[in-house]
């Protein structure tokens, strides 16, 4: 029996990782602001993606707009959706361009801000030539 302890002894002593030690804690390298910019405003907030999307060039941009536009905690105002839409247009896709509807029926709080989003952008989607899916099943 006592060779059996003082075997264990030996291999516990022989093997480093067995061995207590102090545990190094991990330390992050450099400590970062959770918000180091000051909070933007509804109106910069507009006009940056108003512009971001009137200079949108291709089809990646407008989506990786539109993603980040959404990614925000708030509903964009009419004049980015317009912004977007017509960027999705002017690059030939219709489907992003109703998928913005789609992106503002999932963004606001209740159907009566949705409608009143539908109504304020009607001519633009009569111009643009846009059906909505609800509109699809409303017509037949």
């Amino acid at each position: 029996m006592r060779s059996q302890i003082v075997s264990t002894v030996l291999r516990t002593a022989a093997r480093p990782s067995l061995v207590a030690r102090p545990v190094a804690r991990a330390v992050p390298f450099a400590a970062r602001a959770s918000s180091s910019h000051a909070e933007e405003t509804f109106e910069s907030f507009t006009e940056r993606y108003v512009n971001f999307f009137k200079n949108a060039e291709d089809l990646f941009e407008v989506q990786r707009g539109l993603n980040n536009c959404f990614a925000h905690d708030l509903v964009p105002a009419p004049s980015v959706v317009e912004a977007a839409v017509r960027a999705a247009r002017r690059v030939n896709d219709y489907a992003t361009a109703i998928r913005v509807f789609e992106g503002i029926k999932e963004k606001v709080e209740n159907k009566s801000q949705y409608e009143a989003y539908l109504q304020e952008l009607k001519p633009l989607r009569e111009e643009l030539g846009l059906t909505l899916k609800e509109e699809l099943y409303t017509s037949s």
